[in-house]
């Protein structure tokens, strides 16, 4: 008996903890080999998704990020391998979905020009994986309380949500004068237990992912170039 509500007990707390977020920081296991990335893959160290970290990550040391007020944003691309499920008409609509949020969260920021100079980034994305969520299931899996405590078992034991979707991504932040790489990334977002994410369509879940990912980019660039975080301290809120 002491074991079944020892039991229970854990699983509530793990209800509790995944059905706030609608979108979820999950870690990358493997350096990746699309080939976006090149050899500046190589550079990357993993990151500490209990802090908001994405899964990998590099920063170049002698960045001198205060002297940049513009960027360059370039469209959106999709790398997935010959065994990805994502059909090429979606693969398109998911980069262009991309880079209107990118541009919506860096223009509340920065310049976005189309020129380089001295005192502009170039920023890259790459789109590598994607999956969609499963529509009405999803929408059940988050409202139905046993279907949630369900929810919370799968994400403890395959590090996602039932029926839900979500996307991964590689980004460099270069300087566009020189081609001097400045930072690079890979993060994966997966679709929350939180009933905000409840009425899905199909991409859904990757669309609040690239939301995420776009605000989160621009908001610790952002903080990087006021002097307002160090790279130690991102992300920032």
């Amino acid at each position: 008996m002491k074991t079944i509500q020892a039991l229970t007990a854990a699983l509530c707390l793990a209800l509790m903890a995944t059905g706030c977020a609608v979108t979820e920081m999950r870690s990358v296991t493997k350096t990746p080999d699309s080939g976006f990335l090149g050899k500046d893959a190589s550079l990357l160290t993993p990151g500490d998704i209990s802090k908001g970290q994405v899964g990998l990550r590099y920063f170049n040391p002698s960045a001198q990020w205060r002297q940049y007020t513009k960027i360059i944003i370039e469209p959106v691309t999709f790398w997935g391998d010959d065994t990805t499920k994502v059909k090429p008409p979606d693969q398109q609509a998911l980069a262009t979905y991309f880079r209107g949020a990118l541009e919506k969260e860096f223009a509340q920021q920065f310049e976005i020009v189309t020129t380089p100079a001295p005192d502009v980034v170039r920023l890259q994305v790459a789109i590598t994986d994607a999956e969609a969520a499963t529509p009405g299931m999803r929408t059940i899996s988050v409202i139905v309380p046993q279907m949630r405590l369900l929810n919370a078992v799968q994400s403890m034991a395959t590090d996602k949500q039932v029926f839900a979707g979500g996307l991964q991504a590689e980004m460099k932040l270069t300087d566009a004068a020189t081609g001097q790489l400045l930072s690079a990334a890979v993060g994966r977002a997966m679709g929350g237990g939180s009933i905000k994410a409840a009425a899905q369509v199909e991409w859904g879940d990757a669309q609040n992912a690239m939301d995420f990912f776009a605000k989160r980019a621009a908001t610790n660039f952002k903080a990087l170039t006021t002097g307002r975080a160090t790279v130690a301290e991102l992300p920032v809120e």
